[in-house]
């Protein structure tokens, strides 16, 4: 089918048809050109924000004051 062709019959549909179609339409190529999402991505993220925040947890004391507690029991 042409191009012609699929937009003649476009025309045929009504303007909500056209509508979800077009949006359709444009899901599909937002999928097809957002690089696709892999674990080994997030987990370099992950590690870069690990880094960023790693200062910040050895010079304020006030962001691991709660760790005095990880050797407690804990009873609901």
């Amino acid at each position: 089918m042409t191009q012609h062709e699929i937009l003649t019959e476009i025309q045929r549909l009504t303007p909500a048809q056209q509508l979800a179609l077009a949006e359709a339409v444009l899901r599909q190529v937002r999928e097809e050109l957002q690089p696709a999402f892999t674990l080994e991505g997030e987990d370099q993220r992950l590690i870069l924000a690990a880094e960023a925040a790693r200062a910040d947890y050895l010079t304020d004391k006030e962001l691991i004051a709660f760790t005095v507690l990880d050797g407690e029991d804990f009873h609901a």
